[in-house]
């Protein structure tokens, strides 16, 4: 018996809407579908580097300052003014070159979603919490680092538990003024900011729920809520399934127009896309790029993308054996058809990266010599390395077992195996290895004990070239933080040293430049490509704005 076409695409939307149950769309309700929901809230947490966390948090939490909304591109999306900052949090600053101080003029009249009242005491305590590095990641710290803060130095790692206590570096001035000092000037201070690694929480809410083994509520915000004064509050959450949160009433920046906004764990993107279709859903994440391109031209959805700061790239850990031999490093970065990895992987919806950071930042270098599809080369290279056709890589087997995050199947899975097809065709066993996100991002952020991996999640916030650095690249002990592969190069930390204090633009851009071909050349990466960030949506939705966290704000989203 045939079945039609017609017929299977009604099964499967009926199969596909028990997933995520009768929730019908109007004015005050949003279902957001996407691969994964929040794994935890805490920034300063195992979960910090998943995208899905990073969502929770900006939702909950609110920053001290944010870019100022810049034009908007082709697909209808406002994309971000980086020249200019506009209070959040904060309503004014001013700075005193001399003193190196910055003094912070609150938002008063800003209420939680308990109904406690904002003022400086929270901003104090977010930045004690920050220098307790006290949660499995320091993010909090690494962040106040980065923009020279002063005592938010690597002392905090040593044996001396003043070194992680708070002094007047962050200090209350009255209820609705803060006054915060750094060691050295530093442009990146306002960028920080506005970064979710530094949101401020309720001081009062989350001392409550401290305890004598977890004084700063790590627990409580990785697995219950996280209290702050953004646009939405916690309604519910049930991990791997579903989060739901409702619109704070109380919010400075206006009530949100949509009262409530459920997203739910969909991980097969081709349901998602269904659910969408029917309308049942009115915004879904994580499509691959042929299903986002199949949507284009459907009456009542939009697809709305922005070139910004996502890429992909191929981890090798210099921790672990044969990836300390440089050799065989070039030898795989030979062997990747990139060509085929954009048309198969991407539809042409990529472009080659011969870079260490994102091509649009400001301070980005491309690589004098790329590396290029060469087999013949990769072939040569590894018999330089002392495995002639691959000989002698079988015992370390476990080492080239490509690990990827395991929800983003439909989109990796057809690049992985081109990159493990290419790879065995030189004599390299490789085998592929999907893991949960949650146990990929803890296995990369906190324990950086992945060998070989592919990564399309990482993206630097902070919109300039020398954050990425700090970022991905600088020794550990140097005051990096997502330093996943253990690379480390005394140059390049001791020309970031001079880079993050030079005051002169041009010098410093320079100085970046010599880091980033150092970086390129020793392959602390292998930058595959720079992709494009888009969702697709309900034509009745509007409002969509892009932020350097790839993260929406419900908040900015209403019905027309």
């Amino acid at each position: 018996m045939r079945i039609s076409k017609k017929f299977t695409t009604v099964l499967l939307a009926s199969a596909c809407l028990s997933l995520v149950g009768n929730v019908q769309a109007n004015a005050q309700q949003l279902l957001v579908l996407a691969e994964d929901v929040v794994a935890g809230f805490d920034y300063d947490g195992p979960s910090a580097a998943i995208p899905s966390s990073q969502q929770g948090m900006v939702t909950l939490l609110e920053p001290l300052v944010r870019y100022a909304p810049g034009a908007v591109n082709e697909s209808g999306v406002q994309m971000p003014d980086f020249s200019k900052f506009e209070g959040a949090l904060a309503e004014s600053w001013t700075y005193d070159a001399a003193t190196l101080t910055w003094t912070l003029k609150l938002r008063q009249g800003v209420k939680g979603c308990n109904g406690a009242t904002f003022n400086a005491d929270d901003v104090v305590y977010t930045f004690a919490r920050a220098k307790s590095v006290s949660g499995a990641a320091p993010i909090g710290w690494f962040l106040s680092n980065v923009a020279s803060i002063a005592g938010f130095t690597p002392a905090v790692f040593g044996k001396d538990p003043k070194a992680k206590e708070l002094g007047d570096e962050v200090k209350k001035i009255d209820d609705y003024t803060v006054q915060i000092k750094q060691s050295e000037p530093n442009a990146l201070f306002l960028p920080v900011l506005s970064i979710f690694g530094l949101l401020i929480f309720d001081k009062e809410t989350m001392e409550a729920h401290a305890t004598t083994a977890d004084p700063w509520s790590h627990n409580y915000v990785n697995n219950e809520n996280a209290p702050g004064f953004g646009a939405y509050c916690l309604d519910s959450w049930k991990k791997n399934q579903e989060v739901s949160y409702k619109a704070n009433p109380d919010y400075y920046g206006g009530a949100p127009k949509i009262e409530r906004v459920s997203v739910r764990r969909v991980p097969q993107s081709s349901n998602r896309l269904v659910v969408l279709r029917t309308g049942q859903a009115q915004l879904v994440t994580g499509l691959t790029p042929k299903e986002y391109d199949s949507l284009r031209s459907v009456a009542n959805l939009k697809v709305g993308g922005v070139i910004g700061n996502e890429n992909m790239f191929v981890h090798m850990n210099f921790k672990s054996k044969p990836f300390d031999n440089p050799k065989v490093r070039e030898a795989i970065a030979h062997a990747i058809p990139y060509d085929q990895i954009i048309k198969t992987g991407y539809f042409g919806q990529a472009s080659k990266w011969d870079g260490v950071v994102p091509s649009g930042y400001p301070g980005y270098v491309t690589a004098k010599t790329p590396y290029k599809y060469d087999p013949d080369l990769a072939k040569k290279l590894l018999a330089e390395a002392d495995y002639p056709d691959g000989k002698g890589l079988e015992a370390l087997a476990d080492s080239f077992q490509l690990s990827y995050v395991a929800e983003k199947e439909s989109t990796l899975g057809p690049i992985v195996n081109i990159i493990q097809s290419s790879l065995r065709n030189i004599g390299v066993p490789a085998s592929l290895n999907p893991i949960p996100q949650t146990q990929y991002g803890d296995r990369q952020l906190v324990k950086r004990d992945l060998p070989f991996a592919i990564n399309d999640q990482e993206k630097p916030v902070g919109v300039d070239a020398g954050y990425a650095v700090q970022l991905f690249f600088v020794s550990a002990d140097k005051g990096g933080l997502n330093n996943m592969v253990n690379y480390s190069n005394t140059k390049v930390d001791d020309l970031w040293a001079k880079a993050r204090i030079e005051p002169d633009a041009a010098k410093r851009t320079d100085i970046l430049g010599q880091i980033q071909e150092q970086i390129y050349d020793d392959l602390a990466w292998l930058p595959l490509v720079e992709y494009k960030t888009q969702w697709a949506f309900s034509n009745k939705l509007k409002g969509m704005r892009w932020y350097p966290d790839n993260s929406i704000r419900y908040s900015d989203l209403s019905y027309e």
